[in-house]
């Protein structure tokens, strides 16, 4: 399977260029409000709990104050577990001027308790990064790859040549819809289970348009 390279202007396009006013813009971004915080991981991050402080509102992305650094390397894992199910659309990821900004990042889907053993196989998507200070540059995601995400993984594996990694901002772009009990087990199952071993009855969903 392909996992999708995109480089440069190809796999990336400034916010600023959709023309959207500002708090339009702020209202895109809103799927951390869908994010289960308390069960967001974040492994290699230096300062415990600091991953979660770089999913805050699209306003808030040049609060300096919060961000997560790697530990032992350069490499960051973040499990984003959602409170529903997420169509996927687009990425902004904001980091430092200078080599410790992110420079490729891989996705997955669907792997809860993603380890960095896990990140041998194959992403869903991984893109070149470009250094980006403002939160403008927006990744665009290949949707029919990520319209049924309960959860997702965004390892950052490499960055431009420093011993350890920064990120000030996470910015997530999309729809969420509400699941039912049993459709959050459903979705459990799915992520690791082949999809051949059972049947599951179609269940029209509420759907919350956040783009």
């Amino acid at each position: 399977m392909s996992h999708g390279h995109s480089h440069g202007g190809g796999g990336c396009r400034c916010a600023a260029e959709r023309e959207e006013p500002p708090e339009q813009r702020g209202l895109a971004y809103g799927l951390y409000l869908r994010i289960d915080l308390e069960r967001l991981q974040c492994l290699n991050e230096s300062r415990e709990g600091s991953g979660r402080g770089v999913f805050k509102p699209w306003e808030e992305r040049t609060d300096r104050s919060k961000f997560v650094e790697s530990d032992a390397d350069e490499e960051l894992l973040f499990n984003i577990p959602f409170t529903g199910s997420v169509k996927l659309k687009g990425i902004i990821i904001m980091g430092e001027d200078d080599e410790s900004h992110p420079s490729e990042m891989r996705l997955y889907k669907n792997i809860p308790q993603m380890s960095f053993d896990d990140t041998d196989r194959e992403p869903d998507q991984t893109f070149s990064l470009n250094r980006d200070l403002t939160g403008e540059l927006e990744y665009a995601t290949k949707i029919s790859r990520f319209s049924n995400v309960c959860h997702l993984s965004i390892h950052i594996s490499k960055n431009f040549g420093a011993d350890t990694t920064k990120v000030f901002y996470i910015g997530l772009r999309g729809e969420w819809t509400e699941l039912h009990r049993h459709e959050v087990t459903i979705c459990n199952y799915e992520a690791s289970a082949n999809p051949t071993d059972h049947k599951v009855h179609q269940v029209t969903p509420q759907t919350h348009f956040i783009s």
